[in-house]
């Protein structure tokens, strides 16, 4: 199959949450939550043959209300946390729950309904494992899983700071709440999203708080790094680099993404200004970083090289007569790579699958799912 055709999907619901299973190695596989007001929700597993490029998917119901933030345990590929909306009389709260895939969870072949016409009665009820409410109460933004699985923790986002959790030493999906860290700041402080650091054994978090990104050491609870006002009036996500421990990507409503070092935040080391609304997702490839991904409200999702700020060093080609027979070993320069204008609405999230380092997956906030493939030339302009 051609590697440069987009796979699009619609998955029947409005939705904004899209993310790869993280201990997922052997399949191409992405988790959606939809955002239904009149039907309930679902979880959707989404399996992509890279071969002969075909979708399917398993429907489980989410009994809770709409989806708002999904993320997968890194060390087991049946295990998610979900936050959602529950309604309490006139109130809507935000709460949080991990979930778990049923052990019955059969193949996608046996248990997928095809686009458009799923029946109720092939939707799989998913397993409650823990509501996370800690022991203050309030509403959760998001979870995140401590990244690298030696420690197996998670930490849940509360408007004000955050509370760890630690998975029992006879449970991998059992955690019980151990320490609350209150975050404040001046200004606009509210936490809504953040970002676990792959580096520095794993105990530095990233947060974006409004119109700032702050670094919280969790054994110390003291800010390691401030960003003010990176972005205008909201940061909307931020990504860090797993090859190089000081890099942090960052995106919002000036309309840009852009790259920092951590050990010295004055100013950024490179703006990306290719998109003409707000940037609601920004992601490294995992495993290539000269590959930055980047979605917007303006429909629009960018594949960008920042060779120049990677972790393999770059190769220039000066000599012009010689430059047809050296692009094929010629490193990339920075720049964009790809525009993909597949979507119609904005695009609220995207992400690198676990599996395959070439393949990422976007949602737009109509159910329009996007399966992309890296450009087979500059695959091999990074291989090479």
């Amino acid at each position: 199959m051609d590697e440069d055709i987009p796979v699009i999907y619609g998955i029947d619901f409005q939705a904004r949450c899209l993310v790869s299973l993280a201990a997922e190695s052997d399949a191409v596989r992405f988790l959606i939550g939809t955002q239904s007001i009149k039907h309930e929700n679902q979880v959707q597993l989404i399996d992509f043959d890279e071969d002969t490029n075909a979708v399917t998917r398993t429907v489980y119901g989410h009994p809770s209300g709409e989806i708002w933030h999904l993320s997968c345990c890194p060390y087991d590929a049946d295990l998610f946390a979900a936050c959602y909306n529950e309604v309490d009389g006139q109130k809507i709260n935000s709460r949080a729950a991990l979930w778990r895939f049923p052990a019955t969870r059969s193949s996608p072949s046996r248990s997928t309904a095809s686009s458009g016409d799923d029946a109720q009665g092939a939707i799989t009820r998913l397993d409650k494992v823990l509501d996370l409410k800690d022991k203050e109460g309030g509403d959760i933004q998001g979870v995140i899983w401590e990244p690298t699985s030696s420690q197996k923790k998670i930490i849940t986002l509360k408007t004000n700071g955050v509370v760890t959790w630690e998975a029992s030493s006879t449970s991998s999906s059992a955690f019980t709440e151990s320490s609350s860290i209150s975050v404040e700041g001046k200004g606009h402080n509210r936490i809504t999203s953040a970002k676990w650091s792959p580096h520095h054994s794993s105990n530095t978090v990233g947060l974006c708080m409004e119109t700032s990104i702050r670094g919280l050491d969790l054994r110390s609870s003291k800010t390691s790094y401030l960003i003010e006002n990176p972005h205008g009036y909201m940061v909307r996500q931020i990504d860090f680099n797993q090859n190089k421990p000081y890099d942090l990507a960052s995106c919002g409503d000036d309309c840009t993404a852009k790259i920092w070092d951590t050990r010295n935040v004055g100013a950024p080391l490179q703006v990306l200004d290719d998109h003409s609304h707000w940037v609601w997702c920004v992601k490294y490839n995992p495993f290539h970083d000269q590959l930055l991904l980047t979605s917007s409200s303006d429909s629009r999702v960018i594949l960008t090289s920042v060779a120049s700020l990677s972790s393999e060093t770059v190769a220039h080609v000066s000599d012009e007569e010689n430059r047809d027979e050296t692009e094929k070993h010629e490193r990339l320069a920075d720049g964009v790579i790809n525009v993909y204008d597949e979507h119609e609405d904005s695009v609220y999230a995207l992400d690198w699958s676990s599996a395959d380092p070439w393949t990422f997956a976007s949602l737009s906030y109509d159910g329009r799912l996007v399966i992309n493939r890296v450009p087979r030339n500059v695959k091999y302009r990074i291989l090479l």
